[in-house]
């Protein structure tokens, strides 16, 4: 193995663990979204007002934006 296959080598793992760090982050906010989502992020259906449903409405805004980054969507269909 050359000097350069062996760098190259190094970087490739050093970015997997900085991939799979990310994604354990990643996971573990879903997971803190999905636990709220049940619990209807916190909101009484008694006495929920326009702030509640306006604060909803932009964070499903930034989680299509992540989805419509992914699948290629929108804006981002190349």
């Amino acid at each position: 193995m050359t000097d350069r296959e062996a760098r190259a080598a190094r970087n490739q793992e050093r970015s997997l663990a900085a991939f799979l760090a990310k994604k354990a982050e990643f996971d573990a906010l879903l997971a803190e979204l999905q636990q709220a989502s049940a619990d209807h992020f916190g909101a009484d259906p008694e006495v929920v007002l326009w702030g509640e449903a306006a604060w909803l409405s932009d964070a499903t805004a930034k989680l299509k934006d992540i989805a419509d980054q992914h699948f290629r969507r929108g804006e981002y269909d190349l």
